[in-house]
């Protein structure tokens, strides 16, 4: 028992046994540690110093160390402290009073930087420099802030102070000013497994690498936090730590599992998923932290599939490689449409009244990616139209005497194609004989269309009718004979009514007349637009169409359409505004303007 409570009272934190001593343990902070060593083989001090940078990366531990170094009566040429003069076995022993460490989080009002300033005039009884390590500055009050500018700016010439800080963004500006400032960067896990594999060596436990490269992961680039879990691991799995007790210790999600889940995607078997997902909730997993670990695998396979990228992958060698093989199996398109609705899940999964549907959803969607299961999401692949071959026109026939006019019923062509592809027709039929026109059929969203009254032509409105309607093509009209003026007047009626799906156009052609003229033997038929946009878009759009119906209701091609713009009459200005109607009733009645001239009036 007492031998028992003896080891107890021995036992140090590795986060205190093993705290560097020296710039050459400091770990992943090396331009930091060059610089330091430079400025004291140079002699050039400042005289303040800010050290901001995220938790445990080594701020204070650095800040000890260059304290330590600048005391030291023997240096070593690495610029090292030597570890055996009165200052250094002073600091070891914790009594050192060369070096003073203030907590600002709790002494953060002005009496304590008072205090503090009074402090500062006594030099160091051993040792060149009293060093002032502050921690979390930014906890000081503006007041205390503003009490301790002038001291920071212009201390005794044996006063060096040290201000270490995580929130850099909280300090003064003018305190920033009087600072030399040093950004401490996370520490990679390469680095962390590194000085983890010497710990595990110099305690004699056995640890595995992939171990290691969880406890790293798990720290977030913070060697205080990888020491701090390292110990509770140990403490959990004893001197023979496996990687199974690591991941149920720090309710990590096993890598297997994700392997397993895209190889259910691949495959398209999304029960398999479901199944899998169940039982990652039933081993206690927090589902966030489930959709998140999908992300980042995602993420590594992308990164594996490029051998260019492997210096982004921080995992151990034997996960790389089963990284890259089933990166092999993975489609890139995949790998980008996957890691897009895991983090949409992720986005939406605080949003979501039923969390676990959510992530459900999202593996079926998942599964359904390459298109092997039952369903697809995967687009259809759009198929390449055949390719359109002419109908060869067979030799025209011509009538004979004896026998009688045979009349040819038109081919009917499909509505969607396209009517500027024309074929010719098969047998062409004599001048009498004249194919009836197929009536187009109109589409739902016409039908549902309200037809408007009214005679007026809405440019937007016809083209859109227009690009909606089906189009046929037809045969040529081969009559000959001129039609009578009453003949065209009649099929321009009748032209009208076959435009009622198209409301404003049918309105426009009934309402609208045209004239009629001949000239070497065909008829012209005139019809006016009302502006110059109407007649730009009828003569681009409609003239052939309508001109070529015409032909056919009158058997004949001796007709021309010709759309002409037409000219009214200009119409007298109606007064508007009020200045305008004063301006009208002077023009007729000028006693009304000798008025406004005798008074002096404005108009």
């Amino acid at each position: 028992m007492t031998s028992g409570g003896q080891d107890m009272s021995q036992y140090i934190v590795s986060a205190r046994k093993y705290r560097p001593d020296s710039f050459e343990s400091l770990i992943g902070q090396d331009n930091i540690a060059r610089t330091l060593k430079n400025s004291i083989v140079r002699n050039q001090l400042a005289h303040a110093y800010l050290f901001c940078g995220p938790r445990g990366v080594g701020k204070t531990s650095a800040a000890r160390i260059f304290a330590k170094i600048i005391n030291c009566e023997h240096p070593s040429e690495n610029m090292e402290p030597c570890g055996h003069c009165e200052s250094c076995i002073s600091f070891q022993e914790g009594r050192s009073y060369c070096i003073h460490e203030l907590d600002a989080a709790s002494n953060n009002g002005v009496d304590d930087i008072k205090a503090l300033m009074d402090q500062v005039q006594i030099p160091p009884q051993v040792g060149k420099y009293s060093v002032y390590i502050i921690d979390e500055v930014h906890m000081l009050t503006q007041a205390a802030f503003n009490a301790f500018l002038k001291t920071l700016e212009e201390p005794p010439a044996h006063a060096i102070f040290i201000l270490a800080t995580t929130e850099k963004h909280k300090i003064l500006p003018t305190i920033l000013s009087r600072c030399q400032t040093y950004d401490f960067n996370r520490i990679s896990i390469p680095d962390i497994v590194r000085n983890l594999r010497d710990i595990a060596a110099k305690e004699n436990i056995t640890i595995d690498d992939e171990s290691l490269h969880i406890i790293a992961q798990k720290a977030d680039g913070a060697m205080r936090d990888a020491l701090t879990i390292f110990d509770q691991t140990v403490a959990f799995c004893g001197t023979d730590v496996h990687y199974e007790d690591v991941q149920r210790n720090l309710n990590v999600l096993d890598h297997e599992h994700c392997f397993q889940l895209v190889d259910f995607f691949l495959s398209g078997n999304y029960q398999g998923a479901l199944l899998k997902f169940d039982e990652v909730l039933s081993k206690g997993f927090n589902a966030l932290h489930f959709v998140g670990a999908l992300s980042s695998h995602f993420r590594d396979l992308m990164v594996a599939k490029s051998g260019s990228l492997d210096a982004l992958l921080n995992l151990p060698g034997s996960l790389k490689e089963k990284y890259a093989a089933q990166a092999a199996a993975c489609p890139i398109q995949f790998l980008f449409d996957a890691l897009s609705i895991t983090t949409a899940c992720e986005a939406g999964y605080r949003a979501s009244i039923n969390p676990r549907l959510h992530i459900e959803f999202m593996l079926m969607k998942l599964s359904f990616l390459c298109g092997t299961g039952e369903v697809s999401l995967r687009p259809a692949a759009v198929a390449a139209p055949a390719p359109k071959t002419a109908a060869t026109p067979l030799p025209q026939q011509r009538p004979t005497v004896q026998a009688p006019p045979v009349q040819t019923p038109e081919k009917k062509n499909p509505p969607q194609e396209n009517p500027e592809e024309k074929p010719a027709p098969a047998v062409s039929a004599p001048a009498a004989a004249v194919t009836p026109e197929p009536k187009a059929e109109t589409p739902a969203r016409e039908r549902r269309r309200p037809a408007r009254s009214g005679s007026s032509l809405s440019i937007s409105a016809i083209g859109e009718e227009s690009s909606s309607g089906p189009k046929q093509a037809s045969p040529i009209i081969s009559g000959n004979e001129i039609p009578s003026d009453e003949a065209i007047q009649d099929a321009w009626k009748s032209l009208a009514e076959d435009y009622a799906s198209k409301p404003r156009l049918a309105a426009a052609l009934s309402s609208h007349k045209v004239e009629i003229s001949e000239k070497d033997g065909v008829k012209f038929v005139s019809f006016f637009a009302m502006n110059t946009a109407q007649q730009q878009w009828l003569q681009e759009s409609m003239r052939s169409q309508l001109e070529e119906k015409l032909m056919r209701k009158l058997q004949s091609s001796k007709v021309k359409l010709i759309i002409d713009l037409a000219v009214d009459e200009p119409k007298e200005a109606v007064p508007y505004t009020a200045k305008e109607k004063a301006e009208a009733l002077m023009t007729t009645n000028p006693e009304v303007k000798e008025l406004i001239k005798d008074f002096g009036l404005d108009v």
